[in-house]
This record gives C-alpha cells, structure tokens and sequence, in this order.
C-alpha cells in the first residue's frame, strides 16, 4: 500500500501507522525538497491539510529502503495505487536538477567572464518613453522580434501548436497550456506521457486551503476579479514552501529554485480553482472544484464552469492559454513577477504582483474594450453593411481623437501572430465563422491597417490578439467581460513562473536599476 502525499501535508482518508516502500536512490532528493528538516536525524516534519486537522506528523528516514510515517492524531491518508510515492512534477523537477540547470550555470558562467560587454545603448527617449527597447533584462522562454513575432526557445507559434501535445480526446487539435510551460521552463517538446503527467499532477494540487475558500467567501461580490484573484493568489503565500525554508535558514542559495519550483506549481494548480470560484460566485452558483487527473488543465477548468461539454469552446481555450502564456520579461506582468521575485519574494507574492499590473487598462483590458468596440459598432452599422461602412466608421472614430482598440503593438511591426493563430482556428468553426460579430472582427482586419496606415499616427497598424479574443469569449457565451482579464492572469502564469524559478537556480540579484532626475538629464545632454 503507498500513500500519495500532498506537499503541503494534505492526507486524506484515515489511518494510524502506515509502512511505506520507497526507493530511496529516487525519492530522497524530492522528499527532502519538499519538506523540511528539522534535525540532523533527518525528521521531515509536514504540515497539515487545513481542511482536515490539527496535528503534525513526522516521517523518519532510516537508511534502510523502508520508510516509516507515524500519525499523531487525526490525519487524513489519501490512498493511491502509483508504483511510488508521487510529488508535484517530480520528472520535471529531477530533470532541472539533473540536466538543465547545471547546463544553464555553465553558460552563465561563460557570458559572466565577457560581462563588460556591451549590449546596447540608452537614449533619453527610451528613458522617458517607457523604457521601450532598453536591453537590459534576462528572460528564458520566449523571445519577441519586432519583425517576426514571439517565438518560444526558436520555436513560432505555429511550430509550437503542431508539435506540442494536445488535449487526450480524439480529434484534439490545440497545444496545451501545459505542454507550453514545459518548453518554456525547459527548452525542449515534452513528450505526451511527460505532460499527461504534469496535467495529472496540477489536477492532484488544485485544491484551496481553508484560508483561501474562506478569504474569497468574504470578499464583497462586487469587488473586481482582479482584485480578488490578486488577494487570493498572495493568500497562499501562508503555504508557502520557499518562505518557510528560508525563513528557517533549511535551505542554500543554490538550492532556493527547489521550492520556489514546488510552490510554482503549486500556484499553476490552485489558480484555475480560484479563477472557477470567482466566476461561479459572481454568478450565484455554489460549486466546489473538481478536477479529474485524466484530463488538462483547461478541461478541467471548463468543466467547473460549466463549459465543460463545449469541446471547441476548452480546444479554444487551450489555445487561448497556450499564446497568452509569455511574451518577453518587459510587459507589466512578466516584468512585475520578476521584480518583486527579485527581492526572494516568494512565487504566490510575486505573482500577485504581476496580476495588479496585468489589471491595468493598458496591459489587461484590451479583449473587453475590443468587444465593447466591436459590438457598438456591429449596432451603428447598416444592417447590409460593406467594408466601405466599416471605413467610414473608423475615420470618424479617429477624427473623435481615439484610438482603435486591438491594433497596434509596443514591439511588433508586423501581423501578431497570436491574432494569425487564433483567427486560422475561428476561420475553421462553421459557429464562429458564422457569428455577426466575429465577421465584423474579420473585416475591420483587413481594413483597419490601410486606414490606420493613411492615419500616420500609428507605428503598427495591423491587428494584436486582443482584436479577437474577447470576441471569441463572448461568442461561446462568456458575457461577464471583467473575468476575461481573470483568463488572462491564468494564462500568464504558464510563462513567468518558469522564469521566476531559472531566476533562483541561477541566483539572480535584486533588481535596481539607476533613476535620473529631469535635471540630470538636461544635465547629461548639455556635456554631450
């Protein structure tokens, strides 16, 4: 008999004392990693389920293969027929471990014997603009041309959705947020046994501590779902493994990526539980999250509201996660995370962060301004209407002194190929395709770019992700339009945790870029 343990102390079931088989050559690096020790005899002390108990109970470790797990009191078991002992993402985590890490450590290294090169240089319109296109920042996973779009270690975005795993029903065709993560964190495709694994591990994490469900059940009903995922998120911090290490002093610096990795993908499993609880209680419903181990992620996530028999609504969902997961270190988000993570803020802090910046208008809420756009538009225009009404429409827009909601791009200078990727999969749906609104977003597609081009005030006029997202939201039935910047928040996480754990493996500093008064500048400029 084994006994799957939750990282945090989470049993199920009941028992007195259980004996435990494991092999100790594979599992004593992942037991240790997850939970502390309290003396050099090598007690693991866990803490326990907050659903569940009071108690504590210790797992000792002889140096024998046979482990044994004594219960101080009432201490749910949760019974499990897997061949060993099984913890959040353990082949992944052994890998970063094994491989990657160590590889990644020697190139660092080697660029740090040629650190006085330089790598660019800074105007005084990069400094008061925003600080667009400074490179000044390390980020992994994904790589943003002006030119080319985003791609993902070399990989576009459509060699990504044709060579990543998809969803295990028949005929699934959109890569999983999962698979993305995992290219992301590791540079290399995983296999579809590796990331049926992975999807198996989230689903066996995505419960909330009782602290969480609580704190969300006493939120105001009104309160925006950023704020509230934002709360929540930071809430779980109280669990988490990296604060507790370091707190206690258990842990080294090189060894600080270990629980930061655990406590990632703790987050990445209990955002979509509290993503569910927020749209359920805004719409009255009382449901607690289930989430089945033979199913992704984003299925399971439908699933809890009420979307789950919607197979092209959860293969447009995955898709949608897959192409919002990252797009460089700079954006508010990525670049918050990181920021705050610097600082050895732990993964559920540092994100809380990255999600109040990703609330903001101008990062966040493009898909509901777009959709707002679309639909006031699809009621101004005549009922047979032409690409010559859609023109006319978006001059008198313009001449209004706004800007078209969904074009443009802070980096790009070409069609986003998030927008290519998601408009191929509407063009394939006869029910999107079909829809007024999103044919509507399809003509303003091709007509927006001319018309911003003969504008001359746009450096990029051709059309973002956000120029049909919200839409294709809307279409499925998603009205409540707040919750869209929720999906995006999700979606996020896919991308910045991965970075957040190389920042700990590779011991990255706190941020602390130098300031400059107006005066230093005129200052700066005048010695030129």
């Amino acid at each position: 008999m084994n006994v799957d343990i939750d990282r945090h102390g989470a049993f199920r079931g009941c028992g007195q004392i259980l004996l435990i088989n494991v092999d100790i050559k594979s599992e004593t690096e992942t037991v240790s990693s997850h939970w502390h020790r309290k003396s050099a005899i090598q007690v693991v002390t866990a803490r326990p389920h907050p659903h569940k108990c009071d108690s504590y109970c210790s797992i000792y470790r002889p140096t024998t293969a046979q482990h044994k797990v004594q219960m101080l009191s009432r201490v749910s078991l949760r019974i499990s027929s897997q061949k060993n002992i099984r913890f959040s993402s353990t082949e992944l985590k052994n890998l970063m471990r094994e491989k990657y890490i160590p590889n990644k450590r020697e190139q660092l290294t080697r660029i740090k014997k040629s650190s006085a090169s330089v790598i660019g240089q800074t105007t005084v319109e990069q400094v008061l603009g925003g600080m667009r296109g400074i490179r000044c920042m390390w980020w992994e996973g994904s790589e943003l041309d002006a030119e080319k779009g985003i791609t993902f270690h070399g990989k576009t975005i459509e060699e990504c959705n044709r060579i990543l795993p998809h969803g295990p029903e028949q005929g699934a065709t959109q890569m999983l947020p999962e698979s993305m993560m995992w290219l992301i964190m590791t540079g290399e495709v995983p296999t579809e046994k590796q990331v049926r694994a992975l999807s198996a591990d989230l689903a066996r994490h995505s419960a909330l501590p009782r602290h969480v469900d609580e704190l969300i059940d006493n939120l105001p009903k009104d309160m925006h779902p950023m704020t509230s995922l934002s709360a929540a998120i930071a809430s779980l911090s109280h669990n988490s493994v990296f604060s507790k290490q370091y707190s206690d002093g258990s842990i080294t610096k090189d060894k600080f990526w270990e629980p930061a990795f655990d406590d990632s993908i703790s987050l990445l499993a209990k955002i979509p539980t509290i993503a569910a609880k927020l749209y359920n209680r805004s719409k009255g419903v009382s449901k607690v999250y289930k989430a089945d181990e033979s199913k992704d992620v984003t299925w399971n996530f439908a699933e809890n509201i009420g979307f789950g028999d919607k197979l092209p609504f959860v293969e447009m969902m995955r898709l949608y996660l897959a192409l919002h997961a990252d797009h460089e270190g700079g954006n508010v988000s990525a670049h918050s995370t990181h920021l705050v993570g610097s600082a050895l803020s732990d993964p559920f802090l540092s994100y809380s962060a990255g999600l109040l910046g990703l609330a903001g208008p101008l990062h966040g809420l493009a898909a509901q301004d777009v959709l707002r756009f679309i639909l006031q538009m699809h009621q101004w225009l005549p009922k047979n209407y032409t690409e010559k009404d859609v023109e006319q429409y978006l001059w008198n827009w313009l001449k209004d002194g706004r800007v078209v909601p969904g074009y443009g791009h802070a980096v790009l200078r070409k069609p986003d190929p998030r927008f290519t990727a998601l408009h191929e999969f509407s063009s394939k749906s006869d029910s999107i395709s079909k829809d007024p609104h999103w044919k509507l977003v399809d003509i303003v597609s091709r007509v927006a770019p001319q018309v911003l081009k003969e504008h001359g005030k746009t450096k990029n006029p051709f059309p973002n992700v956000d120029s049909q997202s919200g839409v294709l939201l809307h279409h499925y039935g998603m009205k409540e339009t707040e919750f869209y910047t929720v999906i995006f928040g999700i979606s996020r996480a896919y991308g910045v945790l991965p970075q957040l754990v190389w920042d700990r493996a590779l011991g990255m500093p706190i941020e602390r870029p130098k300031s400059l008064s107006l005066n230093a500048i005129e200052k700066m400029m005048s010695a030129q």
